[in-house]
């Protein structure tokens, strides 16, 4: 019952069968490779847009090499204040970026209102001298409470953001989730919504380890180069990540483990008798007592122990079973599906914005 992280998958086969197949000749280094280069045309043609794509091992690295591109070491990012750059980083954006500065933003729950954003960036001052230039909107899809944001939604916040002159950043490290989620193509997620950059997720999605900076615009190819070289993340072989991403978008596969996880999370909601997610990730409240036995159970998860009630975030993957789900809704299921303290978070955050 492994609900911890779908970084905690193992590889899928269409990755490992690419790994496996590549390793049986050689190849060009430093991204000169066959499927580098093919990498760049399939993302182009899922995205049915030029595109710029640069692999990376992690999204660490993908999130900071993308900002420090956009921002100036004096500039300001705006996130969430759950923002993943903010929380789960140890300061990589701001290293990366040589000092750059995340101004968060919002209640918590990994949602932006547009009008919050509108208004730092409209009070922030004239940026003279003495203040930090906001420079970039980050945001995330899915959102670090398991949110999607709808082509609409992210056009309307993008467009305050780009309206004042800030560039668009979207941490797509469950990008996956989020298109199976809404049903939008990625082009409607991303660049048609006014997303100048996208940190492209394939190791939640049954990666070894491959991520990807994809650029909309060719301007920042030369100096995400380098800073990619002198970040530690340009490979000799490069072609072995470029395999992994290249294994998981050709015939939809990413699509498919998506799927996958999204319908398994939806099957533990019903399991657990609360509202259904927008993704593969569920925030289910639960008492000390009952996160205990969930674990003596043998169900792995994260949770939250503040307060004398934690919020428990249940992860499902590509390689999640129905029995795992059902056998963890056996041991976890509510004494009353009706009681509306148990709702899942992301259907208490919809209604409060509804």
């Amino acid at each position: 019952m492994q609900f911890a992280s779908d970084n905690r998958a193992g590889i899928c086969p269409e990755v490992l069968d690419a790994i496996v197949e590549e390793a049986a000749h050689d190849g060009g280094g430093y991204g000169e490779d066959i499927a580098t280069r093919q990498l760049t045309a399939a993302f182009a043609e899922l995205f049915e847009h030029d595109v710029w794509v640069y692999p990376v091992l992690t999204g660490t690295a993908a999130n900071s090499l993308a900002l420090a591109t956009l921002c100036d070491p004096w500039g300001g990012v705006i996130c969430s204040r759950a923002a993943h750059i903010l929380e789960d980083e140890c300061g990589a954006p701001e290293f990366f970026g040589g000092g750059l500065r995340l101004v968060p933003v919002g209640d918590g729950s990994g949602r932006i209102v547009p009008s919050q954003v509108a208004s730092l960036i409209d009070t922030a001052g004239e940026h003279d001298v003495h203040n930090t230039p906001l420079q970039v909107l980050s945001f995330t899809n899915l959102s670090e409470r398991g949110i999607s944001w709808s082509p609409d939604a992210t056009a309307e916040l993008a467009g305050v953001a780009a309206g004042r002159g800030l560039s668009v950043h979207l941490d797509g490290a469950r990008f996956a989730n989020a298109v199976v989620g809404t049903g939008a193509s990625p082009a409607d997620l991303t660049w048609r919504a006014g997303v100048d950059v996208l940190s492209f997720g394939g190791t939640k999605n049954g990666a070894l380890a491959a991520e990807a900076v994809v650029f909309f615009a060719p301007e920042h190819g030369a100096e995400l180069e380098r800073r990619r070289k002198r970040g530690g993340q340009l490979f000799s072989k490069m072609r072995f990540v470029s395999v992994q991403l290249l294994a998981q978008v050709r015939g939809d596969a990413w699509l498919r483990h998506a799927s996958h996880a999204n319908a398994m999370a939806t099957r533990l909601a019903v399991g657990l008798g609360v509202s259904p997610p927008d993704g593969n990730e569920l925030f289910v409240p639960a008492t000390t007592p009952e996160v205990a036995a969930w674990r003596a159970a043998g169900a792995d998860f994260y949770d939250s122990p503040a307060g004398p009630d934690r919020l428990v975030r249940l992860v499902t993957s590509w390689s999640t079973t129905p029995e795992e789900v059902d056998a963890f809704a056996a041991v976890a299921r509510p004494g009353d599906a009706a009681d509306a303290g148990r709702a899942a978070v992301p259907a208490a955050e919809r209604a409060e914005k509804s």
